[in-house]
């Protein structure tokens, strides 16, 4: 059965690829984002591979100046639903500025709850991180794991997940599925979206993309101090697309009438180290990846890889 969904930061790079899936699969979409980390090329593109249009707001969820619009917006919409995707996501950057991290992630998370509710849809799937496990984890790492953030990045994504519990405890209507990523790397297949962002990589993937086509000199390795089999932070890589049938499975779950709030990890269920991504990405590309090791960056943990 087909839904009406909203998407949150549906022109970024996870967001781009749920939107294909989605409207593939005939769902109808409205797309609202604000463009700070995504190319509009990428609504042209959504609408090249799914053979479908979808509406778009370009709206910061996080500015209370577009607050009233966005949620009129939604309630014309009349949605069954949302994923909300939008957000800031780098660990480093949350380290540095971490008052803007608060604001712009549990804001916009904020706004999309109230629009729902006022919308009377009470779906919600949240794109939450295994960053909120911490190190205090034996890997591999179920749902069960214990929730200590070791950077604000990891904690704005906590404490919405602990916003979205409260919520569907003071109201038994919401029906919520938090979505804790490990690490999306890849792009669709046709190769018209991936990972493009606006300025320098925070990602591994796309920084090593650029080092490979010569637009950067070398790639940043952050450690190789770690208590890892070669000393860099082993993490795990889940394919987006992948990812992408991920939301809508729990879409798919909610669909069932399902009450209350659930976490659910998304991971391939193996760890790989910085240094054998990068021999990895070497390889399948023909092209040599100069790196250079630097001091850990502040945030980070070891490893952290998913239960298969």
């Amino acid at each position: 059965m087909s839904q009406r969904v909203v998407i949150a930061g549906g022109a970024g790079y996870i967001g781009s690829h749920v939107c294909v899936e989605l409207m593939s699969r005939g769902d109808t979409l409205l797309i609202i984002d604000d463009f700070s980390n995504a190319h509009p090329e990428a609504i042209d593109r959504i609408r090249e591979l799914s053979n479908a249009n979808v509406v778009v707001l370009k709206r910061d969820l996080a500015d209370p100046m577009h607050k009233a619009d966005i949620l009129e917006a939604i309630k014309a919409f009349r949605p069954d639903g949302a994923i909300h995707l939008a957000g800031l996501k780098a660990v480093g950057e949350s380290v540095a500025e971490p008052e803007r991290y608060y604001n712009v992630n549990i804001g916009s998370a904020l706004t999309m709850i109230e629009a729902l509710k006022a919308a009377n849809a009470k779906k919600f799937v949240f794109s939450s991180s295994a960053t909120v496990y911490g190190d205090g984890n034996t890997n591999p790492v179920n749902e069960s794991g214990g929730t200590a953030p070791t950077n604000p990045y990891g904690r704005t994504k906590f404490f919405i997940e602990e916003i979205l519990k409260d919520i569907a405890i003071s109201d038994a209507d919401w029906q919520i599925v938090n979505l804790r990523y490990f690490n999306p790397v890849g792009a669709h297949p046709s190769g018209r979206i991936g990972e493009d962002p606006n300025g320098i990589p925070n990602n591994l993937f796309p920084f090593m993309a650029q080092v490979a086509v010569g637009k950067r000199d070398k790639l940043s390795v952050f450690g190789n101090d770690y208590p890892t089999r070669d000393g860099s932070g082993v993490r795990d890589y889940i394919h987006v697309c992948d990812l992408a049938k991920g939301h809508a499975a729990a879409l798919d779950y909610l669909a069932e009438d399902k009450k209350g709030a659930i976490d659910i990890n998304l991971g391939a269920g193996k760890g790989y180290s910085v240094l054998e991504a990068v021999a990895a990405f070497k390889r399948a590309s023909n092209r040599d990846i100069p790196f250079e090791i630097t001091p850990r960056r502040d945030g980070d943990i070891a490893e952290i890889y998913a239960a298969s």
